[in-house]
């Protein structure tokens, strides 16, 4: 079987997903709807009301936007990261991951900003963060930061979609509209697989994968600077850098693996997404499991052994059964022991527990990036009295839930729709690896 003819055969296999919308998929993308719209509904509530109908106040002036702006833009950069990674490593089970992250990446990166704005009382001014920028601080080079991100991210995909774009233009089986058809080869730029095309291509999609990870880094270590270079307990220390990037290659790789495993089901992908795409996850879990692990120990080691009062005081917050005991207990078990006992043991090592173990671990990072946050402000950095309980310990609101759920209901829209404008599975990698498979079994035969 040539290229030509693998083409076609792996296209036929993806391609249902392109021409049809199932009923379970409009009745998922009209769930999702719905809940952006009630998320909208409490964005006017806020907006007309104020931060008043939240839980955040004078002291805890960060509530759980910060949160999952801080966990989204982890999962963000830890996608390109990864299948970067993938791909100048030339794994051969690569493909399917590799379009998964960067899919993962362009839309945790468009959403986890948005959980900032919230944040802003007068949205009125929100331009004045362009205008006014003051390069002494760190929101200002975050906000440079994640744009360049965006912006690199978007590139990586979209180089790395060219030719999968030449192919559904051209093909004559693909049923789709004129007009598609139309912007799949406009999007393909007139891609023909020339040896230039080709050696071009490959030029800059090596240059594109080596510029991202020092970005990607660069930017979690900004987003961890806004944190590292306040004095407050618990957030002034020099290993927030690479904790904040190890953390989102952590969390990214588990929600990868969750997604690899909904998408295998859903569109009956078994062919494509195996068993040993898994396994193989689930060694990458392992290895960066044990160096959050040894992160998460040093800090708390380290605020323990000091003494001091501010971080005698947090340490005892989150470690005492009356406060935060049994988030911290959950968040370090199911955070980092779960995985590394589960994975780590060959008969347990199935597709059903690495993606439940996955699951749990991505749960247990969120409860993580909230301890981070939440348990900090809520130490006042002076002596008060006689405020009321909201003052100092913060509670969410429905509001702040309500527009939690719709920005991950955005997130999961944009993957649905994406995934019905390009395959899953990358159609021109798969069948160049298929026909070199089958060159080399006749070279043996």
């Amino acid at each position: 079987m040539n290229f030509k003819e693998n083409i076609n055969l792996t296209l036929k296999d993806l391609s249902p997903v392109l021409e049809h919308t199932s009923k379970k998929e409009k009745i998922w993308m009209a769930f999702l709807g719905v809940i952006i719209l009630w998320g909208c509904y409490a964005l006017y509530i806020q907006i007309t009301q104020g931060h008043i109908v939240t839980g955040m106040r004078d002291n805890v002036v960060w509530g759980i936007f910060i949160v999952n702006f801080i966990f989204l833009i982890g999962i963000g950069y830890s996608g390109s990261v990864i299948a970067a990674l993938l791909y100048l490593f030339k794994m051969k089970w690569r493909f399917p991951i590799i379009r998964i992250a960067m899919l993962m990446t362009l839309f945790a990166t468009i959403t986890g900003p948005l959980f900032i704005l919230l944040c802003i009382g007068r949205l009125d001014r929100l331009h004045h963060l362009f205008l006014y920028a003051r390069l002494q601080s760190p929101i200002t080079w975050d906000v440079i930061a994640v744009i360049t991100y965006l912006v690199g991210s978007l590139i990586f995909l979209y180089v790395a979609l060219i030719r999968d774009f030449a192919v559904y233009g051209q093909s004559k089986d693909l049923k789709v509209s004129d007009g598609r058809k139309k912007w799949y080869k406009r999007l393909s730029f007139g891609f023909k697989n020339l040896p230039s095309q080709e050696k071009h291509l490959k030029i800059s999609r090596d240059i594109i994968a080596i510029m991202i990870i020092p970005i990607a880094i660069m930017v979690s270590s900004i987003l961890s600077w806004i944190f590292g270079m306040t004095l407050r307990p618990g957030w002034h220390s020099t290993i927030f850098g690479p904790y904040f990037v190890l953390a989102a290659i952590y969390s990214g790789l588990g929600v990868i693996v969750i997604l690899m495993y909904i998408l295998r089901k859903i569109y009956s992908l078994e062919k494509y997404i195996k068993k040993e795409h898994f396994i193989y996850m689930g060694y990458g879990i392992m290895i960066f499991g044990a160096g959050y692990g040894y992160f998460t120990f040093s800090e708390y080691f380290t605020d323990w052994y000091t003494s001091k009062a501010w971080e005698a005081e947090l340490i005892h917050k989150l470690f005492s059964w009356d406060h935060y005991g049994y988030w911290t207990l959950f968040a370090n078990l199911g955070g980092i022991l779960l995985p590394l006992l589960i994975i780590g043991i060959p008969k347990l090592r199935t597709i059903g527990s690495i993606t439940l173990v996955s699951l749990i671990m991505v749960v247990a990072m969120w409860i993580k990036r909230y301890l981070i946050v939440i348990p900090t402000l809520e130490n006042t950095l002076i002596p008060m009295q006689d405020l009321r309980e909201e003052y100092v310990h913060y509670s969410a609101t429905w509001v702040e839930w309500v527009l939690v759920a719709a920005g991950f209901a955005l997130f999961g829209l944009l993957f649905t729709l994406a995934i019905k404008f390009v395959t899953i599975i990358p159609v021109w990698q798969t069948a160049l690896m298929n026909t070199e498979e089958q060159n080399k079994n006749i070279e043996k035969s």
